[in-house]
């Protein structure tokens, strides 16, 4: 294949009016924007299930569902409270959904029916408690809601309580099975798995650092190896980490960095630990998200502020980044995913 289709989850507090429809041509090294493909509010965090028949996002008061087709067919809105949530995924098996919301720290597990794709009712709800010292840590921030590879846990990330949750969740109840702490003050926000070794690397939003941890399947435990900057030292500016994702054979990993406005690109040696690289711009202002397309020869990064996509090329060998000079409008992106097939 050489042709992509992609979503993009968006805020709608300007003129975005829901998740809009991309192409990637990797032959012709073009990316173009279909159009809306789901009006919603603020379907910020985008999500498939891993035949990737579905679309799921974040929604007024849970999770939206869609099917993938030609087009995106809206089949389900669950709408359980006030608010929405920031990250939404799908469990291994299928069974189940979760959401993480940032605003009252909360941690919600939902009901999938593996026939229909539809998310139909929220079976458990976790609210997490604490504080740190930074002033954004002032409660519980929920930022990430992902399950384990190997499917025995859902892991979250709050932002501000400075922990990484593990919870079971098979029964249908989340029940807590271990807490990670950061560091005071490091803020973690999102997490990436290895492909095939027991590791995570976690980014953080106020240190800037990307930690890696090693990850015991048999308690859900995670242990710190090493915490490495991700922006330059002599940079006083601000700028706040964003996503983090990791090349499909394991020796990369790619950090973003709003305000410092770049992919940090860092190699990973065989105990997982990471050496840095480079940094490449984004070509643009606050790359909230970016995803590595699915022939790995590129990476299509998400402006929110100067609301556009930018197509960054990709050395397998290497690693690095170059610009390609792509750019495409697509107003308030947050979140690219990609179809695989």
């Amino acid at each position: 294949m050489t042709k992509y289709k992609g979503f993009i989850g968006t805020y709608t507090k300007k003129s975005s009016k829901g998740v809009y429809e991309i192409e990637l041509d990797t032959e012709k090294e073009n990316l173009t924007v279909k159009g809306v493909a789901a009006e919603g509010k603020s379907p910020a965090y985008v999500n498939m299930d891993a035949e990737q028949e579905y679309l799921y996002t974040v929604a007024p008061g849970g999770i939206a569902s869609y099917k993938i087709g030609d087009s995106l067919s809206a089949i389900a809105h669950v709408n359980e409270r006030d608010g929405s949530p920031c990250h939404v995924s799908v469990s291994p098996d299928g069974e189940f959904a979760a959401s993480a919301t940032y605003l009252d720290g909360t941690i919600a597990l939902f009901k999938r029916d593996k026939e229909t794709g539809k998310v139909t009712e929220q079976l458990s709800l976790i609210q997490h408690e604490g504080e740190g010292p930074h002033e954004r840590q002032d409660a519980a921030h929920a930022h990430f809601s992902g399950f384990t590879p190997d499917g025995k846990y859902l892991v979250a990330v709050d932002l501000g309580t400075d922990e990484i949750i593990s919870y079971t969740y098979q029964s249908g109840e989340l029940k807590q099975a271990a807490v990670f702490n950061a560091e005071p003050g490091a803020g973690p926000r999102h997490l990436t798995f290895h492909p095939d070794k027991p590791l995570a690397y976690v980014m953080t939003e106020l240190s800037n650092e990307v930690l890696v941890l090693a990850y015991d399947s048999s308690t859900g435990a995670f242990r710190q190896l090493q915490a490495i900057p991700a922006i330059p030292g002599d940079f006083t500016e601000n700028s706040q980490g964003s996503a983090i994702h990791m090349s499909s054979d394991g020796r990369f990993v790619y950090a973003g960095n709003r305000g410092h406005n770049s992919i940090a690109v860092y190699s990973a040696e065989e105990n997982g630990e990471l050496t840095h690289i480079e940094y490449a711009e984004t070509e643009g202002n606050w790359p909230r998200d970016f995803v590595l397309d699915p022939s790995e020869a590129y990476i299509v990064a998400a402006n929110q502020e100067s609301d556009s996509l930018v197509l960054l090329k990709r050395d397998k060998e290497s690693g690095r980044l170059t610009k390609t000079d792509v750019k495409v409008e697509v107003p308030e992106p947050v979140c690219v995913k990609f179809l695989s097939k």
